[in-house]
């Protein structure tokens, strides 16, 4: 492989190494919060079960539990669209690596004598 081929797709496999971790740090804190309205939606949820106040059941679940539903079902939407995003960013990397490497084993490859 010509060397500025070579160096361009590096560049590019950076420039993509470079969004992943942005993309996991996204994730993480994604995450985090996530565990957090995870409780409060499964708190509130044992709360209107135990509540038998109709009245105390329409209030919590107008000030919390659904507002927490979908808090939580956002976050659970924005998870699974960042994992979908690693995978498809990790696949530019795999597939740059692969054809330098192909490159590499034709450039380095021992000569068999007959």
């Amino acid at each position: 492989m010509e060397e500025h081929v070579k160096k361009s797709l590096e560049e590019w496999k950076q420039e993509i190494c470079d969004l992943l971790v942005e993309i996991d740090k996204e994730y993480e804190q994604i995450k985090l919060e996530l565990q957090v309205y995870s409780h409060k939606f499964s708190i509130t949820k044992q709360v209107i079960q135990s509540t038998v106040n109709e009245e105390m059941i329409r209030n919590i679940r107008e000030l919390y539990h659904t507002p927490f539903e979908q808090k939580f079902t956002k976050l659970k939407e924005d998870i699974k669209d960042l994992e979908e995003k690693k995978k498809v960013f990790q696949m530019f990397v795999d597939k740059i690596d692969k054809v330098k490497g192909k490159e590499e084993d034709r450039v380095y490859a021992p000569v068999q004598s007959s």
